[in-house]
């Protein structure tokens, strides 16, 4: 059984692998191996997640079973809108899927915001599974871009909101 609790350094390099398979499984048909090794090798290094792990205005979140980690999150207010918390990341090993970690997940990081109004999430167009559950748990689609993520990413991604409070 898996419980969530807020990430620590000790848990960075078993987060940095844990993002590298769910990205293989998930983008591999869309990206490629090759650019999903490059995007995970930038986004989710140990040091990019330490960055995260040290934002004051964000959380950082793992399902730990006491073995494994089997899921993380990742969300943090705006910088540029007082009122919005991004959810970054959302990630649960494959083989861990469709056992609510996901849900709990979430649960714990729309609750870390209370200042915020809305949360706001970007996902693959071609993620079926992932826009299903963000739909189930009450977001909206409101736009897209052509940049998810990092500025200038050149990876498409659409845009969904959910208000909060």
């Amino acid at each position: 059984m898996f419980f969530v609790r807020t990430a620590s350094e000790h848990d960075l390099a078993k987060i940095s692998a844990l993002l590298a398979e769910a990205w293989h499984a998930t983008y591999d048909t869309v990206y490629g191996a090759d650019k999903v090794a490059e995007i995970t090798g930038k986004w989710h290094s140990v040091p990019a997640l330490a960055e995260k792990l040290k934002r004051r205005d964000a959380e950082f979140v793992v399902a730990d079973d006491g073995k494994v980690l089997g899921g993380m999150g990742y969300a943090a207010m705006s910088k540029g809108e007082p009122k919005v918390a991004l959810l970054h990341q959302l990630y649960v090993l494959p083989q861990f899927q469709r056992q609510g970690i996901g849900r709990d997940l979430f649960a714990e990081l729309e609750t870390c915001f209370p200042d915020a109004k809305v949360m706001r999430l970007e996902v693959e167009p071609g993620n079926a599974a992932a826009i299903a559950f963000y739909e189930a748990h009450g977001f909206a689609r409101t736009g897209e871009t052509a940049h998810c993520g990092q500025d200038q990413s050149g990876l498409p991604a659409l845009v969904y909101e959910k208000p909060l409070g």
